[in-house]
């Protein structure tokens, strides 16, 4: 019986793979750059800025796909200041971290049979729960999911920024499931990568559903599944519980 789904967050639930990622991460060095200069007149030429970061995030994200390990857009943002020698008062680094997430924000887009599939499945009794490999701040995933209408279906929110762990590590997953107070065996992970999440998923023990409008032939086993639409989930589910419901 499943008792639990849960989802990853980017290109299961919301959309980036249209969006152009230089050219966001150049408008969000910009928007914080000029956020910034409101609040001091010490602030190096915005190329220096701009390069420094870029820097930085290059290196922090090889090491996070070598380690498993996560790092996190607010630390970047408070290590670059730091760096460069900018003296800014530190509440305001929540602020910064949306100001460079907005742009990829706003080329990104909902699944457009989301909402209508979340509302199905909390209708059968499941809990939710998004799983996300992640260095945006939870704080700026939150925002961004507010504005899509989706973070009230989300009570438990693992972000590997927050927690410091990657998929395909057990332990996020682990971490997630005793969240929900649900064993792995009544939980389904959706996602859009078969090495990080089926295979992650699977690793503890979870149904698992593979995302993916792709007409490359994956290699599932019994307990894993391939939708093209969010919509599909509902009926997977009730496959499973009508197939370990106990005989009689």
């Amino acid at each position: 019986m499943i008792r639990a789904a849960l989802f990853d967050l980017g290109d299961t639930l919301i959309r980036f793979e249209h969006a152009d990622l230089n050219q966001s991460f150049i408008q969000g060095a910009r928007k914080t750059y000029q956020y910034i200069s409101q609040l001091t007149s010490n602030l190096p030429a915005f190329e220096k800025y701009y390069r420094y970061q870029l820097r930085i995030i290059r290196w922090e994200y090889f090491k996070s796909k070598i380690t498993g390990r996560e790092f996190n857009s607010t630390d970047i943002l408070k290590k670059c200041t730091v760096k460069l020698k900018i003296d800014v008062p530190e509440n305001i680094f929540d602020e910064l971290a949306w100001l460079w997430y907005e742009p990829l924000v706003k080329q990104s887009q909902k699944e457009p049979d989301a909402i209508e599939t979340l509302k199905q499945l909390q209708a059968m009794g499941l809990k939710l729960a998004i799983v996300s490999n992640t260095f945006i701040s939870g704080i700026s995933l939150d925002r961004h999911l507010k504005i899509e209408g989706l973070i009230d279906f989300f009570p438990i929110r693992v972000y590997s920024c927050d927690v410091g762990i990657r998929k395909p590590r057990k332990e996020i997953f682990e971490f997630a499931l005793e969240k929900l107070n649900t064993p792995a065996d009544q939980a389904i992970f959706i996602g859009d990568k078969l090495k990080v999440d089926i295979k992650g998923a699977r690793r503890v023990g979870m149904y698992a559903i593979l995302k993916s409008n792709s007409q490359k032939r994956y290699r599932l086993d019994e307990k894993s599944f391939r939708i093209a639409k969010l919509g599909e989930i509902p009926k997977i589910i009730e496959g499973i519980n009508e197939s370990t419901e106990p005989k009689t």
